[in-house]
This record gives structure tokens, C-alpha cells and sequence, in this order.
């Protein structure tokens, strides 16, 4: 379904470029959020960029799977799990700056999910 491979696509490019971001700007990111350390950053940005490749090489197979695809809605599901769990108990005293940025990654997220879970429920249908 080529809907479903859109989204698979822009989840991909979204991550990788959020995930490089990351890696090859963590004094950026470090500022922003108010914190010292930059290793979360560019650990965040190598998972990223992983998940990256994991959701390209997912949708740009022909027929896409439909268990690979719940793959990544279950990871992108963990990932704004963890978000909205970090933003609510405002863990890591970050800035206000750093937990909207947070928030607004995780409903971004939030919204591949259910694209992509609303595409597999059409690929499902249709076989």
C-alpha cells in the first residue's frame, strides 16, 4: 500500500534527520535542554539513526510486512510512552525549552503510530 510506505518513508527521514541532529549538534541540544552532559544526545541520535534504517529497509519492501510494520509501531509507541513519562514527572530538571521539545517529538511520534497502524489495518484488509 503506497499510503503506508509514505509514512514508513517519512518516519524514516524524520528519524534520521532528528537521530544526525543530535549526533552531530549535542552542545546545541545540551544548551537548549539546560544540562551538561551531551552523551544523551548523541546516544539518543545513534538510536535514531538506527531506527532510521530499520523503518526504511521496512518500507521499501515489496510487499511491505505487516509484522515488521507493528514492529515499529511498537517501538514508536515505547518511545512516546517514555516521553510523556519523562515530560509528566519532569525527570532530568530539564528546561522548559527541553520537555516541550520532548512533548512536541513524542506527538509527532504519536502520530506515525497511528498513521502507520491505520495503513496496516489496510494492508490487512486488502489481502
Amino acid at each position: 500500500m503506497k499510503t503506508l510506505k509514505n509514512v514508513m518513508l517519512l518516519n524514516a527521514v524524520s528519524s534520521g534527520a532528528t537521530g544526525l541532529g543530535l549526533i552531530f549538534f549535542p552542545d546545541f541540544f545540551a544548551s537548549l535542554f539546560e544540562i551538561k552532559s551531551t552523551v544523551p544526545f548523541v546516544e539518543t541520535g545513534i538510536f535514531l539513526a538506527v531506527f532510521a534504517t530499520l523503518v526504511f529497509a521496512v518500507g521499501i519492501k515489496n510487499p511491505i510486512n505487516a509484522g515488521a510494520v507493528r514492529f515499529v509501531i511498537a517501538l514508536d509507541t515505547l518511545w512516546v510512552i517514555a516521553s510523556f513519562t519523562v515530560v509528566l514527572f519532569q525527570m532530568f530538571s530539564l528546561s522548559l525549552i527541553g520537555y516541550l521539545m520532548i512533548a512536541g517529538v513524542a506527538l509527532w511520534v504519536a502520530a506515525m503510530a497511528y498513521l502507520q497502524t491505520a495503513g496496516v489495518k489496510q494492508l490487512t484488509v486488502s489481502k
